[in-house]
């Protein structure tokens, strides 16, 4: 039974409660932006130049879902040690998808 109820918290956080994405049904997508401006933009720009977005844009990226998309953005918030709250990271991966990504699930 223990084990029946870990698998459906597992399922609950990952993939979302009721066809709710990963970072949960609010977040605060001009807060993202301004933490992507703060803390991605110059990185990216200095990988692909311009204002960094075809990091996002490019033939072949990596990321093909909500979940990965968040994954990648709490990656990229410990790797460059922003000190982000969960919450923040949810807004940063809420607000890419909405301008980039746009991932139905």
């Amino acid at each position: 039974m223990k084990v029946m109820w870990g698998l459906i918290s597992f399922l609950a956080m990952t993939q979302g409660w009721a066809g709710e994405p990963p970072w949960g049904p609010e977040v605060d997508l001009e807060q993202g932006k301004r933490l992507h401006e703060v803390a991605c933009v110059s990185c990216h720009a200095k990988m692909f130049g311009r204002d960094g977005s075809e990091m996002y844009t490019r033939q072949g990226r990596v990321l093909s879902d909500k979940l990965e998309l968040l994954q990648r953005t709490a990656s990229c918030n410990a790797t460059m040690g922003s000190g982000w709250f969960p919450d923040e990271e949810a807004s940063v991966a809420a607000w890419l998808n909405r301008m980039y990504y746009r991932f139905e699930h």
